[in-house]
């Protein structure tokens, strides 16, 4: 009795009230509490918002509030706050059944509980049992006061108060908040993070039992160093939740058999190169909410990894960006192959790091001239050896291909016809609007670019490339591609015409190449009508690729952080096949994923000669697509009445008549490198081998052989390439043979008119 005397003649008093209060109603349930309800009005209230505060936790989440990403937060405590609402029922069951099983309808402090514990801790003379409840240890938690009589009442005091203040489901939720529950876990989402690996909202019975029996001793109930005292711990638990008859008898049973089943588990570290940007804010802010999609970041991040290893250390980087097109948002941003590798620099963000943009960009030149009326899709452009001043640029494969539409030489990314586009258009003018379409890296002036900015000579980032094309599938409506929730939908200005934007996704749509094509097609499925351009910066340092349709945008860089060249990194090598398998594997959604040109596209006669819009002196014709009002500005030209009125009129080509008609002479063949790989054209495919197929050499004599066969829809001859050096010709039904020897290979197939495909194969030592 003596430790009385150490109490404050205030809490001396209240502290014998309690004790009197709770004696009284030894036999009657209800009185007690009535008591103490009814002495707690004679005390003021305290600010409920003192005593329930959560301190920020900190963490990145995704358009569901799922956790990207954890942090420690100031204090160095893994907290992340929930709401009631976003803890599992059992986690609140049984946490009332091991702490509080009165909570409900006690005023703060439970009377029988203080009358049994009272009795016990005066006999003993010591604080032998605690009869603190949630609303005590939330008082507890906030004040941090050593255990001692003077605090049990003053807790119990402030938590008569308290209740005057505070509805019961916000103690509760402060108490799930704030409860310690070993080492630095601070609240019951970081426990179950940490022992097993998912939200609380989550967990099942056992998990539930085992976390609510932690707080009690947090060292003493440790899962991994005391898994024993652990076990007996849930078991109590368990058997209490049954005793209070919030379980069953059966699932009692079926708990206490169940494995402890606790394990560490490391806090998700998805997007590290963005949560890396943010984790002073999400601790300022107390987390920070994203546009990204946890599950579309976790298969992106590691479809890259698993594309690298196809390379066998010749490319040892890449970076994604995933965005959905209506809201204009990034599902998914990985800024390098591994944010914990020093051996490739993992921790450089390749998403803002400007690069050679090779290809990339000549669709911009084609939509901006579409845009101006000075280029239709159709119109047709000589591929032919030009000089533009002192520059004279070359395609790829040093080839000329003579008279070909627009839309096909975009599709074959020929660079001859995007300098000519680009010089009709002007490189300020295209400089002017890169820059409107958000490529902000763009810096310095239209004389520096000159005319190679169409091929790449510039520099741009990941993420300013795939806004540029955002703007592109958004049909014309530019809008910053952001990761923030809070500016998700802001800033959208227009960029080009619907129209003109509707003609250049006629010119962009291809079917995704490779594999996975030719699996949709043994499978019966339907390709998805698609856009997509490669990019293959000089030198082969950089490659490509962006794929897009009315849903989803994927956008993906391959190279070496280092800047090392490697004759794999072509875009639609390299980067396409990465993109495509992205893109397949995302969410299917219910609406279209192509845009309706009703009213935007109308079919226009043109001359079959110039790709014009036809007059009357054209004698052959043949119907486009054509931007509605766009077509009526420009008529062909080379076709005009002869000036002695002769029949048939004459032909005037804008450039030397030698040229042209040389132009129009069958094309030649071109080398094995093709156009870098830029597009796979439409209507020849390698059947065997199949891309990315893998052999191994049996070592039998005379070694081992694969035919080398490929489809087209003309019966013409097939030029065969391995490793860009030639292996020899291919007939109608006539395969041609290839050795195999140990390594990776490049089979590329051509046909005399250009068209190419490109098949990689891996063989392995027997």
């Amino acid at each position: 009795m003596n430790r009385l005397r150490h109490l404050s003649g205030r809490k001396r008093a209240a502290l014998c009230v309690l004790l009197l209060a709770a004696a009284a109603g030894g036999a009657a349930l209800a009185w007690p509490s009535a008591c103490l309800r009814g002495a707690a009005w004679l005390l003021p209230p305290v600010p409920a918002e003192v005593w329930l505060r959560v301190p920020p936790g900190a963490e990145m989440t995704d358009r569901a509030g799922r956790q990207l990403h954890g942090f420690l937060d100031a204090e160095g405590q893994w907290r992340f706050p929930r709401t009631l609402d976003q803890i599992s029922s059992r986690v609140v069951e049984a946490t009332l059944a091991a702490e509080d099983k009165r909570f409900w309808s006690h005023p703060g402090v439970d009377p029988h509980a203080v009358a049994r514990a009272a009795w016990l801790n005066l006999t003993r003379g010591r604080i032998a049992s605690g009869a603190s409840t949630l609303t005590m240890q939330v008082v507890k938690n906030a004040e941090k006061h050593p255990r001692s009589w003077a605090a049990k009442a003053g807790q119990a005091l402030t938590a008569l108060r308290l209740e005057r203040a505070a509805p019961k489901r916000g103690i509760l939720e402060a108490y799930l908040n704030n409860a310690p529950y070993g080492r630095n876990l601070v609240g019951v989402e970081a426990a179950a993070r940490r022992w097993f690996g998912k939200p609380a909202a989550e967990l099942s019975l056992p998990e539930a039992a085992l976390l609510a029996g932690l707080p009690k001793s947090p060292t003493g109930y440790d899962p991994l160093t005391r898994p024993d005292r652990a076990l007996l711990r849930r078991n109590q638990v368990l058997r209490l939740m049954a005793a209070a008859g919030v379980i069953t008898a059966a699932e009692a049973e079926e708990a206490l058999g169940a494995p402890l089943g606790a394990s560490w588990h490391d806090f998700p570290r998805l997007a590290p190169h963005l949560a890396a940007h943010m984790t002073d804010e999400a601790r300022q802010k107390g987390g920070v909410k994203t546009t990204l999609d946890a599950g579309i970041q976790a298969e992106a991040e590691a479809a890259v990894a698993k594309h690298l290893l196809r390379f066998d250390g010749r490319i040892t980087n890449g970076a994604v960006i995933v965005a959905d097109v209506a809201g204009g948002t990034m599902l998914a941003r990985v800024g390098s192959a591994g944010f914990f590798n020093d051996r490739i620099a993992g921790q450089v963000d390749l998403c803002t790091r400007p690069r050679s943009p090779g290809s990339t960009l000549k669709p911009f030149a084609y939509a901006l001239a579409m845009e101006k009326n000075l280029l239709y899709a159709s119109e047709m452009l000589l591929d032919d050896d030009l000089d533009f001043g002192q520059y004279r640029p070359s395609n790829f494969d040093g080839g000329v291909n003579g008279l070909v539409s627009a839309k096909e030489a975009l599709r074959l990314s020929l660079n001859i016809p995007a300098v000519q586009t680009l010089d009709r258009v002007g490189t300020k003018e295209l400089l002017a609007f890169l820059r409107r379409a958000g490529m902000t890296t763009l810096t310095r002036g239209p004389d520096d670019y000159g005319l190679g900015l169409v091929l790449g000579g510039a520099e741009v980032t990941l993420e300013s490339l795939a806004g540029a094309y955002l703007a592109l599938a958004r049909l014309g409506d530019a809008r910053p591609l952001t990761w923030r929730q809070e500016t998700a939908g802001e800033g959208s200005a227009p960029l080009l015409s619907r129209g003109t934007a509707l003609a250049l996704w006629d010119m962009l749509e291809q079917p995704l190449p490779g594999e996975l094509e030719q699996n949709l097609v043994s499978t019966g499925m339907t390709p998805a009508r698609v856009c997509w351009k490669t990019g293959t910066s000089a030198g082969f340092h950089d490659a490509w690729a962006v794929v897009f349709n009315a849903h989803y945008l994927v956008a993906v860089w391959m190279g070496n952080n280092d800047g090392k060249a490697s004759p794999d990194l072509v875009g639609a090598q390299a980067a396409l096949p990465l993109a495509a398998r992205i893109f397949r594997g995302l969410p299917a959604k219910n609406t279209a994923a192509w845009p309706d040109a009703a009213g935007e596209l109308v079919h226009v006669t043109v001359c079959a000669d110039s790709g014009l819009p036809a007059s009357p002196c054209c004698a052959a014709t043949r119907s486009v697509l054509l931007p509605r009002g766009q077509y009526l500005h420009r008529r062909c030209a080379v076709h005009q009445p002869a000036p002695d009125g002769r029949e048939g009129g004459i032909e005037c080509w804008p450039a030397s008549p030698a040229r042209w008609d040389l132009a129009r002479l069958p094309r030649r063949a071109p080398s094995a490198e093709g156009d870098g790989g830029e597009d796979v054209r439409r209507l020849l495919a390698i059947t065997s081998p199949a891309d990315r197929a893998e052999f191994v050499l049996s070592g039998t004599p005379g070694g081992d052989r694969v035919p080398l066969k490929a489809s087209h829809q003309e019966a013409t001859p097939l030029h065969w390439y391995v490793n860009g050096k030639y292996l020899g010709e291919s007939g109608p039904g006539s395969p041609l043979v290839m050795d195999l020897a140990a390594g990776t290979s490049l089979i590329t197939c051509m046909t005399p008119a250009g068209d190419t495909a490109k098949s990689v194969i891996h063989v392995t030592g027997g």
